[in-house]
This record gives C-alpha cells, structure tokens and sequence, in this order.
C-alpha cells in the first residue's frame, strides 16, 4: 500500500495526540510478567512488536514438544525471546524471523547463553536465525560479552537474570552502546523489587524467585513522539501539539528529544497531567548541527529528514547499530534524501548532510520494510507533496500514525 500525500499544514494550533505505551518498555515487562505472573501492566504498546512479542510468550503453552516461533521483523523480540526460551526447562523451540531477521545476527547473544550452560544450535547460517533452543536449568553465573553491537544482547540476558539460581554476573567488553536502555532494563528490574548492580563494566543481578503483586503503567513512546516533534519543527510559529503521556524522569534514551528539538525551535512544556505541550517558537536557524546519537539512534532518521526540511546540515554520529536494523538505515537515508534533492554522505556510523534549499515534489519513499523510514519522511508533506511506499510498514511501531497525521488536518489522497 502506497499513500500520497498532499501538501499540509497543522490544522488547529493546538491539537492533541495519545500515544500508547513504549514499545522498548512493554517488550520488557512482558517477559518479566511471563516471569512473574503477578505483574499487571497497563498503557501497553499496540506495536506489531508487542503483540508478536505477547503471542510468543503465550505460545509456550501449547501442548506441542516442538514448537515454531516466528517473530517476523521483530528484532528485539528475537533477542528477548532467545534468553526465555533458553531457560523454559523440557521446552523446546525453534525461533525464527523474516528473510530480514535471517540476515541480522545473534551469535553473541547465543554465545553468551552457552556460557551460562543454554543449548541452543543454529538452524541454517551460523550465526543467525533461525535457532533452536533446548529449554534448561542454568546454573552458571559468569558471563561475559562484547558490549558495541547490540544493548538488546544486553538486556535479554539480564531479564532472565533474576531467575537463574545463582542470579547473574555480567562483564561488558569494549565500549558500551545504548546505555539508556540498559538502565531502563535494570529500572524496570529494580521497580519490581529485584536487586541490581552497575558499576564500571561490571552488571550483577541477584537471583529473585518470586515478587510482590505489582501494578506497572507503561510511559507512552518517546521515538514515536519524534515524528510529532518534526512536525512541530517544520510547522509555522504557534503550532502546538499535545502528547499524552510522558515523564520528565523518562527511561527512554529517545526523550534526548526535549533538548535536540530546541535546536528547531520547538519547546516542550511538562503539564500536570503526565501530557507533554510541544510547541514551535521563533528561533535563531544555524547553517549546520553536530549530535551524537550512540544513546539514541532510533531517531537518527528523523532528526535527519527534520535538518533537510528546514534547510540546515548535520553531522550524526553514534550510528553504528543502524547498520544491523530492519534495514541499513544509513544507507537507505542515503539513497531516499538523494532522491529528493540532499547531499549526504554516509559512513559505517555517520551521516553527514549538507544546507540545502531545495526539495524535490512528489518523490517515492521506499521504507525498506523499516517502519522509522515511513514516519520519518512524512513530516516533510508540510514543505512538499510526498508519496510513502509500503505505508502499512507503520504497524511494526505506530499502527495509528497515519490516522492520527490526518486527525491534525494532513490530507491522505490516495492508498494504492
């Protein structure tokens, strides 16, 4: 399904959007509430994601020796559901993905299980989905793992930590990427009673077996926030949006987002009521920005498309994870902002975009099967009719997104 759209503005100068739950937040406390039966969540995501994630989860129960469990485009499901399964003792299953899961790696994950005594062998590419995975008890503790490629590696292991007997040692190797996330796993351990550690490139979780009941509401989505806040940047001075709902102690490395937008003249106010008003303000536009993204790089796409609509360069870097995603992000920034008239350079964790005063009308985005490129582009129909290929890519993150683009007045003019 391809959507075009027309060249829009914010209808009304103050509009409101609910955003449900994070998505990194409830594929967490999913696991932990398949852990811990006596969790109840609420404001859960209503992402592909999640609800892959959930069905997984619930999958176990079948009565089948052998299960199949297919993830589709879900990365951090496939990481997460790799640790779990690994320690549902006389369970067995085999985890799969897309043709694009297939290609993306997990074999420092799985390394990383074996250390604690997991049985899991490849099915086809060593190295990558799909695996199948002998349920056991683990006993060791010791592990340790390269911490520069993926912190979802990171986080699956400590989300099954507090169940293995002996709780779980963690040593990081090298530089450490996405520690945001890092710390939102541990928050979310600690908020439920567990005992945790970090302290250099050491993680220690104690081994807790049962918790108290625990009723957790999950803080709205800050990447899928991002959008709205490119809409905001390239929207006429006045406009407001209103975000429900959000926490200015956020886990979420994305609410970097508060402080990146004021370069584009957007100002956020925290209300009362756990909404966030953002708002576009007269300001100073500088030639070319410089961010480091490494503790927040789901919103490189759209930080990127932002610059190029209000005429600005910037320099990214912190990207090196982008090459691993749905798609390689960075090169198909490359190839979709090229298309509309950019100059723009890419590396194997940066991106470099020149000022530039013109962008080209009615362009094809193609997504890559990645929901960010979709959301990311739109907000450039407030400059240039545009056209989204495969739009339903969306649901992976958003399903809403378009529904809610034309509940502020954007205008949707054909679905092919």
């Amino acid at each position: 399904m391809n959507i075009h759209l027309q060249k829009s503005k914010v209808k009304s100068q103050k509009s409101i959007v609910k955003i449900t739950g994070s998505k990194s937040e409830t594929n967490r406390l999913l696991l932990l509430q398949a852990l811990y039966p006596n969790i109840t969540l609420e404001n859960t995501s209503n992402s592909d994601d999640s609800d892959v994630m959930l069905k997984a989860l619930n999958s176990q129960f079948t009565t089948d020796h052998l299960q199949l469990i297919d993830v589709h485009h879900a990365g951090t499901a496939m990481r997460f559901l790799t640790a779990y399964f690994a320690i549902q003792e006389g369970k067995d299953f085999v985890l799969t993905g897309s043709p694009r899961m297939k290609e993306r790696p997990i074999k420092i994950l799985v390394e990383a299980l074996q250390q604690l005594g997991a049985e899991i062998t490849y099915e086809e590419k060593e190295g990558f989905p799909p695996i199948k995975i002998i349920g056991k008890k683990l006993t060791n503790n010791k592990v340790s793992l390269p911490a520069n490629v993926s912190s979802q590696y990171i986080s699956a292991l400590l989300l099954i930590a507090p169940k293995l007997e002996n709780g779980l040692e963690l040593t990081l190797e090298g530089e450490i990427t996405s520690i945001p996330y890092i710390k939102m796993t541990l928050a979310l351990l600690n908020e439920i009673g567990i005992e945790t550690s970090f302290i250099e490139d050491k993680i220690i979780v104690k081994p807790q077996f049962t918790i108290h009941n625990s009723q957790l509401t999950i803080e709205s989505d800050w990447s899928s926030a991002s959008y709205w806040f490119s809409i905001v940047a390239l929207s006429e001075i006045g406009t407001q949006i209103t975000l429900s709902s959000y926490k200015q102690n956020s886990l979420q490395g994305d609410a970097a987002l508060v402080e990146i937008y004021k370069n584009f003249g957007v100002e956020t106010v925290f209300n009362n009521d756990n909404s966030i008003s953002i708002s576009k303000i007269n300001f100073k536009n500088q030639k070319s920005l410089l961010f480091n993204l490494q503790s927040s790089p789901d919103i490189a796409q759209t930080i990127a498309v932002t610059c190029f609509g209000l005429g600005i360069g910037c320099h990214l870097t912190g990207l090196h994870t982008l090459k691993i995603k749905e798609t390689d992000r960075l090169e198909a920034l490359k190839n979709e902002l090229t298309k509309l008239g950019a100059t723009i350079s890419v590396t194997n964790d940066s991106l470099t975009l020149e000022p530039s005063e013109i962008i080209n009308e009615s362009i094809s985005i193609k997504t890559y099967q990645d929901h960010r490129m979709a959301m990311a582009f739109a907000p450039l129909v407030l400059k240039v009719p545009i056209i989204i290929d495969e739009a339903e890519v969306v649901s992976k993150s958003y399903p809403t997104f378009w529904d809610d683009l034309k509940s502020v007045g954007f205008t949707i003019a054909s679905h092919l």
